[in-house]
Protein backbone atom coordinates (compact mmCIF):
# COMPACT_ATOMS: atom_id res chain seq x y z
CA UNK A 1 0.00 0.00 0.00
CA UNK A 2 1.25 3.47 -0.93
CA UNK A 3 1.24 6.06 1.85
CA UNK A 4 0.55 9.73 1.33
CA UNK A 5 2.32 12.14 3.66
CA UNK A 6 0.97 15.66 4.02
CA UNK A 7 2.47 16.80 7.31
CA UNK A 8 1.32 20.39 6.83
CA UNK A 9 -2.35 19.27 6.95
CA UNK A 10 -2.32 19.01 10.76
CA UNK A 11 -1.82 22.77 11.02
CA UNK A 12 -4.91 23.20 8.80
CA UNK A 13 -6.96 20.64 10.75
CA UNK A 14 -6.16 22.27 14.10
CA UNK A 15 -6.64 25.87 12.92
CA UNK A 16 -9.62 27.78 14.35
CA UNK A 17 -12.60 27.89 11.98
CA UNK A 18 -14.55 30.95 11.00
CA UNK A 19 -18.12 30.87 12.26
CA UNK A 20 -20.55 29.23 9.85
CA UNK A 21 -22.52 31.78 7.89
CA UNK A 22 -25.52 31.60 5.63
CA UNK A 23 -24.08 34.59 3.72
CA UNK A 24 -20.29 34.02 3.65
CA UNK A 25 -19.59 36.18 0.60
CA UNK A 26 -21.29 39.14 2.29
CA UNK A 27 -19.90 38.48 5.77
CA UNK A 28 -16.25 37.72 4.92
CA UNK A 29 -15.35 41.19 3.54
CA UNK A 30 -16.82 42.75 6.69
CA UNK A 31 -14.52 40.74 9.02
CA UNK A 32 -11.78 43.33 8.76
CA UNK A 33 -9.13 40.60 8.43
CA UNK A 34 -8.43 39.79 4.78
CA UNK A 35 -5.90 37.09 5.73
CA UNK A 36 -8.47 35.19 7.83
CA UNK A 37 -11.08 35.70 5.10
CA UNK A 38 -8.54 34.66 2.42
CA UNK A 39 -9.29 37.85 0.48
CA UNK A 40 -6.39 38.51 -1.87
CA UNK A 41 -7.53 41.75 -3.52
CA UNK A 42 -10.38 44.27 -3.42
CA UNK A 43 -11.58 46.49 -6.25
CA UNK A 44 -14.31 49.14 -5.91
CA UNK A 45 -17.23 46.76 -6.56
CA UNK A 46 -15.87 43.22 -6.15
CA UNK A 47 -13.12 41.19 -4.53
CA UNK A 48 -10.93 38.12 -5.04
CA UNK A 49 -10.56 35.39 -2.47
CA UNK A 50 -8.97 31.97 -2.35
CA UNK A 51 -11.47 29.15 -2.56
CA UNK A 52 -11.44 27.31 0.79
CA UNK A 53 -12.20 24.07 -1.07
CA UNK A 54 -10.03 24.47 -4.17
CA UNK A 55 -9.83 22.27 -7.24
CA UNK A 56 -6.19 23.31 -7.64
CA UNK A 57 -3.73 25.51 -5.73
CA UNK A 58 -4.51 29.17 -6.36
CA UNK A 59 -8.20 28.57 -7.18
CA UNK A 60 -9.69 32.05 -6.81
CA UNK A 61 -13.26 33.31 -6.56
CA UNK A 62 -14.29 36.67 -8.04
CA UNK A 63 -17.23 38.04 -6.05
CA UNK A 64 -19.26 41.24 -6.30
CA UNK A 65 -19.71 43.02 -2.97
CA UNK A 66 -23.43 43.46 -3.66
CA UNK A 67 -25.29 40.22 -3.09
CA UNK A 68 -26.96 39.05 -6.30
CA UNK A 69 -27.72 35.53 -7.53
CA UNK A 70 -27.25 35.98 -11.29
CA UNK A 71 -25.07 37.99 -13.66
CA UNK A 72 -28.20 39.61 -15.12
CA UNK A 73 -28.78 41.34 -11.77
CA UNK A 74 -25.47 43.24 -11.93
CA UNK A 75 -25.53 46.81 -13.19
CA UNK A 76 -23.10 47.74 -16.01
CA UNK A 77 -20.45 49.10 -13.61
CA UNK A 78 -20.58 45.93 -11.48
CA UNK A 79 -20.30 43.70 -14.57
CA UNK A 80 -17.30 45.66 -15.82
CA UNK A 81 -15.61 45.60 -12.41
CA UNK A 82 -16.21 41.86 -11.99
CA UNK A 83 -14.76 41.07 -15.41
CA UNK A 84 -11.80 43.38 -14.73
CA UNK A 85 -11.06 41.58 -11.46
CA UNK A 86 -11.20 38.21 -13.28
CA UNK A 87 -8.61 39.48 -15.77
CA UNK A 88 -6.56 40.81 -12.82
CA UNK A 89 -6.77 37.36 -11.17
CA UNK A 90 -5.56 35.62 -14.32
CA UNK A 91 -2.56 38.00 -14.60
CA UNK A 92 -1.83 37.60 -10.89
CA UNK A 93 -1.85 33.81 -11.03
CA UNK A 94 0.24 33.71 -14.20
CA UNK A 95 2.89 35.96 -12.58
CA UNK A 96 3.03 34.17 -9.21
CA UNK A 97 2.38 30.46 -9.73
CA UNK A 98 2.81 30.16 -13.50
CA UNK A 99 0.00 27.80 -14.56
CA UNK A 100 -0.13 26.40 -18.09
CA UNK A 101 -3.82 27.27 -18.54
CA UNK A 102 -7.02 28.35 -16.76
CA UNK A 103 -10.62 27.28 -16.29
CA UNK A 104 -12.97 30.25 -15.82
CA UNK A 105 -16.64 29.88 -15.02
CA UNK A 106 -19.83 30.59 -13.10
CA UNK A 107 -22.33 28.12 -11.60
CA UNK A 108 -25.69 29.85 -12.00
CA UNK A 109 -28.42 28.10 -10.02
CA UNK A 110 -28.46 25.11 -7.72
CA UNK A 111 -28.86 22.60 -10.57
CA UNK A 112 -25.53 23.82 -12.02
CA UNK A 113 -23.65 22.97 -8.83
CA UNK A 114 -23.86 26.41 -7.27
CA UNK A 115 -23.92 25.85 -3.51
CA UNK A 116 -23.97 29.54 -2.52
CA UNK A 117 -26.62 31.82 -4.03
CA UNK A 118 -24.30 34.87 -4.01
CA UNK A 119 -22.87 35.18 -7.54
CA UNK A 120 -19.21 34.25 -7.83
CA UNK A 121 -16.85 33.34 -10.65
CA UNK A 122 -14.14 30.69 -10.50
CA UNK A 123 -10.59 31.24 -11.76
CA UNK A 124 -8.86 27.85 -11.64
CA UNK A 125 -5.18 27.59 -12.59
CA UNK A 126 -4.32 24.42 -14.50
CA UNK A 127 -1.04 22.66 -15.26
CA UNK A 128 -0.30 19.98 -17.81
CA UNK A 129 -0.77 16.68 -15.98
CA UNK A 130 -2.37 18.22 -12.87
CA UNK A 131 -5.26 15.76 -12.84
CA UNK A 132 -4.22 12.31 -11.71
CA UNK A 133 -6.03 9.22 -10.45
CA UNK A 134 -6.77 10.62 -6.97
CA UNK A 135 -9.91 12.66 -7.80
CA UNK A 136 -11.19 10.00 -10.19
CA UNK A 137 -10.66 6.83 -8.13
CA UNK A 138 -10.07 8.06 -4.62
CA UNK A 139 -12.49 11.00 -4.60
CA UNK A 140 -9.58 12.93 -3.08
CA UNK A 141 -7.75 16.05 -4.18
CA UNK A 142 -4.06 16.38 -3.43
CA UNK A 143 -3.01 20.01 -3.05
CA UNK A 144 0.74 20.60 -2.86
CA UNK A 145 0.54 23.95 -1.06
CA UNK A 146 -1.31 25.26 2.01
CA UNK A 147 -3.96 27.98 1.55
CA UNK A 148 -2.07 30.35 3.87
CA UNK A 149 1.12 30.03 1.82
CA UNK A 150 -0.61 30.73 -1.48
CA UNK A 151 -2.52 33.63 0.15
CA UNK A 152 0.78 35.24 1.16
CA UNK A 153 2.16 34.96 -2.37
CA UNK A 154 -0.96 36.23 -4.11
CA UNK A 155 -1.77 39.09 -1.73
CA UNK A 156 1.82 40.38 -1.90
CA UNK A 157 1.78 40.21 -5.71
CA UNK A 158 -1.67 41.85 -5.84
CA UNK A 159 -0.41 44.78 -3.76
CA UNK A 160 2.50 45.27 -6.17
CA UNK A 161 0.27 44.90 -9.25
CA UNK A 162 -2.25 47.42 -7.89
CA UNK A 163 0.47 50.08 -7.51
CA UNK A 164 1.44 49.81 -11.21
Amino acid sequence: MEQLHAYWRMEYIEAPRLPASKRPFTDLPALGDDRAALIVHRSPLSYLMLNRYPYNPGHLLAIPFREVADIEELDPAERADLFDIIVFAKRLLRATIKPDAFNLGFNLGIASGGSIAHLHGHIVPRWNGDNNFMPVLGQTRVLPQALETIWEKLSAAAAVETKK
